[in-house]
């Protein structure tokens, strides 16, 4: 029962913690961006949708999947 109980609190809590990650993650790229990056248009482009998508994912509340696409624009921008 009590490891139950702790793998319910570590479930409610890393939750939590994916949902503060992806506004920092938002800033990140957000600062990159602004930094003129040395990327092709298509990276440019592809980089742009993924932190559109990351955000739009955030808010319904789908936090590891934000978390992940922002990770893929990240890579692309070398953050």
């Amino acid at each position: 029962m009590k490891k139950l109980v702790i793998l319910a609190l570590a479930a409610l809590f890393s939750g939590s913690a994916l949902a503060l990650h992806c506004p920092a993650d938002m800033k990140k790229i957000d600062a990159a961006l602004t930094a003129s990056p040395k990327l092709t248009d298509a990276q440019m482009s592809e980089v742009k949708q993924l932190r559109a998508d990351g955000e739009a994912l955030h808010k319904a509340g789908k936090h590891q999947e934000s978390v992940d696409t922002l990770a893929k624009a990240m890579k692309i921008l070398g953050i």
